[in-house]
């Protein structure tokens, strides 16, 4: 037994080591950095003009990026979990894709659809759109990237369920929509809303893929990321550490979040 408890202590501290080492640390001395010259200097970094403009970019792309993801993910666990078809571990494993894909060669694919001289180039420039170097390009590299988070997380929680209770109410006469509202969302609702914390997050720090297709025009097509990367490889460390800081601070608060789903998920299984 002395032998054990020393391995778990081991094991702890080990643990506990490595997340200060690399997490808190790091963290931390962003932080620091980011208030190294002071309030003022801290704040102009973040009130600059294009420091604002990647704000809003990334905020807007999240905003429209996790609803339509939230949409897909709740369709594609229920027609999973509910009904039986062929093709079903294919649909998986499709949904997983952007896993397994790196974010680079997903804007690569992009480009290769969607640029003036890519397959469908000619047909989006003939109807007056543009999809590389803008917002709806940096959308869809948003979306094909984080397009796993929602569905990943509700398929267990919809298999754990079963269909017995759904099955019930189509028995009583509620019909799809009377069923969705009052069994099944209840019974996912912190599973998915874990799902779009997950998404959200991944949303606003990406960065490979959205460097691809954005063409990191500033003021216009740079995101947090970008924005950030450009003001630190111009040696604007300051400005470069006070816009990590807020993107950090984003993270922290996510993973606070993230925490409180966590608690109310095991409180009301229990």
């Amino acid at each position: 037994m002395r032998e054990h408890k020393g391995i778990k202590l081991a094991l702890i501290f080990t643990m506990y080591g490595y997340i200060i080492l690399f997490l808190l640390v790091p963290l931390l001395f962003i932080f620091t950095k980011a208030l190294e010259q002071g309030v003022a200097v801290y704040l102009a970094a973040i009130l600059d003009e294009e420091a604002r403009s990647a704000i809003r970019l990334t905020l807007l792309v999240t905003a429209i990026t996790v609803p339509l993801n939230t949409l897909f993910g709740i369709s594609a666990a229920w027609a999973i979990t509910k009904f039986d078809f062929k093709g079903k571990q294919l649909l998986l494993s499709l949904i997983e894709l952007p896993f397994a894909v790196s974010p680079v060669i997903a804007g690569l694919m992009f480009i290769l659809f969607f640029s003036p001289s890519g397959v469908l180039g000619t047909v989006i420039t003939d109807f007056g759109l543009r999809i590389i170097f803008s917002v709806p390009g940096i959308v869809l590299a948003t979306m094909f990237v984080t397009l796993p988070f929602v569905a990943r997380e509700l398929i267990p929680v919809m298999e754990a369920q079963g269909r017995a209770e759904e099955e019930a109410a189509i028995s009583l006469g509620a019909n799809g929509f009377q069923m969705f509202k009052r069994v099944t969302l209840p019974a996912i609702k912190w599973g998915l809303l874990y799902g779009v914390i997950l998404c959200s997050a991944r949303a606003v720090g990406e960065f490979g893929a959205v460097s691809i297709v954005s063409g990191r025009i500033r003021g216009m097509t740079n995101t947090m990321p970008l924005h950030i990367e450009i003001l630190y490889n111009e040696y604007q460390f300051a400005a470069a550490f006070a816009v990590a800081s807020l993107m950090s601070l984003l993270a922290v608060i996510t993973l606070f979040i993230k925490v409180w789903i966590e608690h109310r998920t095991h409180t009301s299984t229990r």
